[in-house]
Order: structure tokens, then sequence, then C-alpha cells
């Protein structure tokens, strides 16, 4: 099965991400920046909000949640003493994935008119973006596009000439992994330890600094600009019923081009792999992890799966954040995954006895596997130790470091074979 793909021009993020001036105003302007933000301030704010529920986008952070839905949690009535937040997620630390400090390097205008619209959809007039403390060229590159789009009038104070009024300040974080989870995240931004935090309260009711607060990915927010200029309608034109539209798949790996793809959701990953130059050297392909680190592997069997948020639900893993790191026929799983156990287990803040002790634990196991001392029971307690982390740690790192594992002994226990001779007859 081939989907059809949108024309360059078409794309909802990257229409004008290879133009070497992508990132300036200028370049911007010329290519309709800044019309979607026009259009909504002559919108009533409900109106803004029901058109991008009626998109259908959803989070493109990992969790897949309405966008729509989410700003309609926000108090319609905020006050001064009480205001309303929008806080960008651009930490980005979930390996296999770099397509949001590509947008903010390249088209960082798409995500600051994007938070403009959505701010004022929210009734909120100051939006943080939290940027991964690594990432110094997409810190460089927003802070750049934030001064020349308040020179021009498209941020700061009276924007347009509506009187509406919107600042964006960016705040960087210090590297952590548990950043990405969004209550953590909110306590970094405060300036406490990145810890996650117990829900309810949700960050509706009490997010930053105490105060109503959405939190959006960076890919969800650079997206609202297009759905208000071409209407839900237009940005249903691609996609599935309930996986409407585009989504930038961060490609990695054993594939000719490796690099970030803007492509209709639905689209099978034997066609993803094509667009990125197809597998590298005419290897076959063993494996793949569908959305990021933390999503179950899956093999070769499920190459013709449409890559939307349903289709790999119904395949046992998910979408996540869209980054595809693909392995050929010569990949050892096993190191694979020990590689992955041992980042887990290093970026467990400690809250919870099920993640911090059950990740540690993982990689332990793996290491002892690889050095040619496992035994075949050793499978059985991989999985059993993932069992005692999924659904029982405070937030989804737990899970995060659980799935893969867990994916890797169900779906291919043939891999430990060189490391347990044995484990070929104990594989019942």
């Amino acid at each position: 099965m081939t989907v059809e793909q949108p024309k360059k021009e078409e794309l909802t993020i990257y229409s004008y991400i290879d133009d070497p001036n992508s990132a300036t105003l200028e370049c911007a302007l010329k290519n309709g920046a800044y019309e979607g933000l026009k259009k909504a301030l002559k919108m009533e704010r409900d109106a803004v909000t029901e058109e991008v529920k009626n998109s259908g986008l959803r989070g493109r952070g990992g969790a897949g949640f309405p966008a729509g839905i989410k700003w309609s949690f926000m108090p319609k009535e905020p006050t001064p003493e009480k205001p309303n937040y929008l806080v960008v997620n651009a930490d980005e630390g979930e390996p296999g994935t770099f397509k949001d400090r590509e947008i903010m390097n390249k088209v960082p205008h798409k995500l600051i008119e994007g938070i403009v619209i959505a701010c004022y959809a929210m009734r909120s007039h100051r939006s943080y973006v939290y940027v991964r403390g690594e990432m110094y060229g997409a810190y460089a590159a927003l802070q750049k596009a934030i001064k020349e789009a308040t020179d021009a009038g498209y941020l700061g104070k009276n924007i347009l000439g509506s009187g509406y009024d919107c600042d964006i300040i960016l705040h960087r974080g210090a590297g952590a992994y548990i950043c990405g989870e969004e209550s953590a995240l909110l306590d970094s931004l405060e300036g406490k330890r990145g810890h996650p935090r117990m829900r309810p309260p949700f960050p509706a009711q009490k997010g930053a600094f105490s105060m109503p607060t959405t939190v959006n990915n960076v890919e969800t927010i650079a997206a609202v600009p297009w759905i208000i200029i071409h209407g839900a309608d237009g940005y249903r034109k691609w996609g599935t019923e309930k996986s409407p539209g585009t989504k930038v798949f961060s490609v990695s790996g054993h594939v000719n081009n490796p690099g970030n793809y803007e492509v209709a959701l639905g689209t099978p990953l034997r066609q993803i792999i094509e667009i990125a130059g197809g597998m590298k050297d005419g290897k076959a392909f063993k494996a793949c992890f569908p959305g990021g680190s933390s999503c179950p592997l899956l093999g070769a069997d499920f190459l013709d799966t449409p890559w939307d948020y349903e289709s790999l639900m119904a395949a046992k893993s998910m979408l996540g954040s869209g980054g595809i790191i693909v392995m050929d026929e010569d990949t050892d799983l096993v190191r694979v995954m020990w590689r992955v156990a041992k980042f887990y287990a290093h970026e467990s803040c400690g809250k919870c006895t099920p993640c911090f002790e059950g990740t540690w634990w993982m990689e332990k196991m793996l290491a002892r596997i690889l050095r040619g001392e496992g035994v075949p029971e050793d499978l059985k307690t991989l999985k059993d130790v993932a069992d005692n982390i999924d659904g029982k740690s405070f937030c989804p790192l737990g899970e995060a470091a659980a799935w893969p594992v867990r994916s890797l002994v169900v779906r291919f226990p043939e891999e430990f074979d060189k490391y347990i001779p044995a484990v070929a007859g104990a594989k019942s």
C-alpha cells in the first residue's frame, strides 16, 4: 500500500524549510507567516479553539492527546491575580527524536505564530518555552526570531493593533530526560528539581507557578497557523479519521538518508523508509523503535502497518514522538537494548522505587547477559521486572524503560541465543 503525500507547498510545517533563509522573518512572511494570526485575532477565542478541536490535531510530544480539547480545559475568565499560561515543551530528550530542534532552528516563526494564536485562544498573555539546555543553536535561533517578531508587531504589546498583548519567555533546561514529562518540566521551570507531580490537580488547574497552564509540544503548536488559515477540513485532507493531518518523523539508523520527513499520518513504515532513501547498503530490515526508544520494538511483520496512533496501538506499540530508529539484519538487539536500558537507568529521577530499582536491575541483567554470564531464566526475570515497573511507577519514565525491554524478550527471544545457548530450549 502506498499513501499519497502532500506536495512541498502543502506541508503543514516544512513547506519552506529548505530555503537557506527559512529562519528569517522576511522569508517567513514571503511564505505566508502570520496570516493565520491576523485571521485568528478577528475570530472569537472559543472559535479558534473549536477550529483546532475540529481539525483533530493531536499532541506530537508522545501522548497524542487532542490539542483543542486540552485547550478547552483552561479557565474562561482568568484574572490578573490568576492568569492562564501556555508552556511549550521544547525539551525533546527522547532518543531518536530530533524534529523540534529543527523546527526551532529553521522555521521558528511557525512556532512563534502558533504560540500567539494558542495564547489568544486560551486567554493567556504569556508563554514559556522550555528549551533543552544542549540545544544552543535552536535557542539562539528562537531568541533572534522572537526579537524580529516583536519589532515587527507580531509579538509583545498591542499585537497588530488588536489590543491583545502576548510575551514569550525562553527558559533553558539542564539536560534531564525526566523534564520531558510535563509536570517535572513545570517544577524545573519554577527553579525546583525536575520531579513529576502528583495529579490531580492537573496543569490546567494548577500548573506553572500554581497558575492554570496548558503544556504543548513544539510540533503541535507549529501546526496551528496552517490549521487556522486552511481550516479543519483542509487539515483532515491528509492522514486518517482518528489520526488526521501530517506528522514529522525523525528517521535514523540504517537508512540511506537519515533526517526529518513530514508525511501524511497513516503512511506505512515501508514507504517512510523509502522516503528516507531505503535501507542502507541494501540490507534487510530487522526491527525498529517506531516512535523513539521508549516504544516497544516492531519487526519486519509490521513494515506495511500504517504509521498512525491507532494502528501502532493495535500493534502493541505506539507512535510516541515520531522518532523511527531503523535497524538492519546485522543489528545485535540485545546490545542495543542494554544501551537503552542504561540510558533510562541513568535518567530515572529516583522518586519512585519501581522505576529507580527496576531500571537499574534491567541494565545490570542485560550487561551480565552480554558478558556471557546469562542463564535461560533471565528472560523470564527480565519480563517480570518490566511487568513490575509498568503501571506502577510515578510517571511514564518507568514505562518508557520497561516497554522496549519487554518487547525484546517477547518478540525477539532468538536474539539471546548467542549469549545464552540453552535459551532455545527454554523459550516455552
